[in-house]
């Protein structure tokens, strides 16, 4: 018998652990990613809005954790639902570091709606635009 939260078949340790994993995201908390990740979790595991862990940590600030995750095979152009960049997120949220690394690992800067490129130019961040077009 279920709860009437849970649907038949539904993994309800798998789906916390997946909250677990997009909340370390979004803290920036590498060593527990990286424990789940090396044991075989997606590095492109992504929530049912679309954000993929990369996106979350992209759009938190926390350059590490994006360069793991990309060093782990995790798609830099991946759209979320909405159709964001990881790239745009760094931008909107003004995390230069994030930006760089991302774009050292090839993020497109013209993908998304709104692209990096476009918002950077909505938001006047000139700093973050010269990042993006070298």
């Amino acid at each position: 018998m279920t709860s009437n939260d849970e649907q038949p078949g539904q993994d309800t340790g798998a789906i916390e652990l997946a909250h677990r994993l997009f909340d370390a995201a979004r803290a920036g908390d590498l060593p527990l990613l990286r424990s789940y990740v090396d044991a075989g979790v997606p590095a492109d595991l992504t929530n049912s809005a679309g954000d993929s862990l990369l996106m979350l940590a992209a759009y938190n600030g926390h350059a590490p954790v994006v360069d793991y995750l990309v060093g782990r095979g995790a798609d830099v152009n991946a759209l979320n639902d909405r159709g964001q960049s990881p790239l745009a997120g760094a931008v909107f949220k003004g995390y230069a570091d994030v930006v760089r690394s991302l774009v050292a690992a090839g993020a497109d800067a013209g993908a998304g709606q709104p692209s990096a490129i476009g918002a950077a130019g909505y938001f006047g961040r000139q700093d973050l635009l010269g990042l993006l077009r070298k």
